[in-house]
């Protein structure tokens, strides 16, 4: 039986909707390869690795901003991938190549020998891996987006959660070089097997309703083929229909750029504060096993802030809740700026993870609710290069002005403007005007 007729099989058997096997697919992706290259589990490997090595905080960071760089052109071919082809292949390869890697930055022992395997992790992890995951859930859901989306958030969360404290624990017990390796066996187990498997592109491709309304099931739109392909039976009129733009017409609104701009800004404090807190700690004089409560608790806090926002998903305005998400994570900067005792250090990680939680989920909940499915993948694969270009800006430029002034007070009050200027765009951000032509979720409003 091939996989398209073994898909087909389980989904039918299911007592619920096949899109939660999807995002049960993303989640065992966001518990490994998406943890494994992220800067805040970097973040535990900068003091002992520079201090082995004898590198600087700046060069260390350039490898962060330099994958995320490189991923920028990649992103709108990845984009136009996943809208002709899915995640499930995509998220399978990401997943072998990042556990190879990480696997290698065991043996590193130069910096050439650091960036050349560091960089294309990162890559991995700013394209493939933050447009396939997001863009699979956003395919297979319309009136619970926010809830598929604040599913996997969760799961991001508790993976940022254990996995600094774990490469901690073993950098503390033996060494950072096993801290790497572990970490690359523990993505092999749990991000190659379950999305080659388990996802499809869209419900439509295996002949199901998106989203079905509460209590109804998934209604069939049109019989699947023996190669798996839907034949030209009658579509049953889903429950939620949406606008559908495509890119050149999507690069005709003012919203995208506003997005754009505000996914830049924000993202680069994201990365910035997310790299750097642990070693800012360890500089304002904590030990280190207690800097990396930090980066646990920032973590931590994600899991709730998913789901606190996503209760909001569909009773605010999104651009009022992406203005929330940075003002919250502006206060927190401020805050870690000024934080030096192990009970402020958890309140300010808690408060950026708390804000950082709401703008992950909820810029991708905004393209997708304004812009739609059918083009998903390519609108956001070319939108992505914001976001990385914000995520290279920040690591690098807190690397640099420590590495200039020995401390971290200067780029953490850079942020805190930063943030602040992207709450303000964000309210100007009203959603695209074919949004307004359609019928739209329960619970939104412009």
């Amino acid at each position: 039986m091939n996989s398209v007729k073994w898909r087909n099989k389980l989904a039918n058997s299911l007592p619920f909707y096949y899109g939660w096997v999807i995002v049960g697919s993303t989640v065992s992706v966001s518990l490994s390869t998406r943890t494994v290259m992220a800067v805040a589990a970097l973040s535990v490997f900068v003091v002992p690795m520079t201090e082995d090595l004898g590198w600087s905080r700046g060069l260390f960071s350039g490898a962060v901003s330099l994958g995320g760089l490189c991923a920028v052109f990649i992103s709108p071919l990845v984009g136009k991938w996943l809208d002709r082809f899915g995640s499930g292949l995509l998220l399978s390869v990401a997943s072998v190549l990042t556990g190879a890697l990480a696997v290698g930055l065991s043996m590193v022992g130069n910096p050439a020998a650091f960036y050349a395997l560091y960089v294309p992790g990162r890559l991995i992890f700013s394209g493939p891996i933050e447009l396939g995951i997001p863009t699979a859930i956003s395919n297979w859901f319309i009136r619970r987006r926010p809830l598929g989306l604040a599913a996997d958030a969760v799961a991001k969360g508790a993976g940022l959660t254990i996995i600094p404290l774990l490469a901690q624990f073993i950098i503390t017990g033996w060494d950072w070089r096993t801290a790497w390796f572990t970490l690359g066996i523990l993505t092999f187990a749990l991000g190659v097997i379950p999305p080659v498997l388990l996802m499809a592109r869209r419900p439509e491709d295996m002949g199901l309703e998106p989203d079905p309304a509460p209590n109804e099931p998934a209604k069939r739109v049109s019989a699947v083929t023996e190669s798996g392909s839907p034949s030209p039976a009658v579509v049953t009129e889903p429950s939620y229909t949406e606008s559908s733009f495509t890119v050149r017409q999507a690069f005709h609104t003012r919203a995208f750029w506003l997005l754009a701009a505000f996914t830049a800004l924000a993202f680069m404090v994201q990365a910035g504060v997310s790299l750097h807190q642990v070693a800012h700690y360890i500089n304002q004089g904590l030990p280190g096993p207690s800097a990396a409560l930090a980066a646990s608790t920032f973590a931590a806090s994600q899991i709730f802030s998913a789901m606190f926002w996503a209760a909001l998903g569909r009773r605010v305005p999104v651009r009022f809740l992406l203005s929330a998400a940075a003002i919250v994570v502006a206060v927190a900067a401020f805050g870690t700026s000024i934080s030096a005792s192990l009970p402020t250090e958890l309140v300010s990680a808690a408060t950026v993870g708390f804000g950082v939680g709401g703008l992950h989920l909820l810029v991708r909940l905004a393209w997708a609710d304004y812009y739609g499915r059918e083009h998903l993948g390519t609108i956001r694969g070319f939108t992505m290069s914001a976001q990385i270009g914000g995520q290279a800006v920040g690591p690098v430029l807190a690397g640099f002005m420590f590495d200039a002034t020995g401390s971290y007070q200067m780029p953490l009050l850079v942020f805190t403007g930063a943030a602040t200027l992207a709450a303000i765009l964000a309210l100007f951000a009203t959603p695209p005007k074919l949004l307004a032509l359609t019928q739209e979720p329960a619970g939104r409003t412009t």
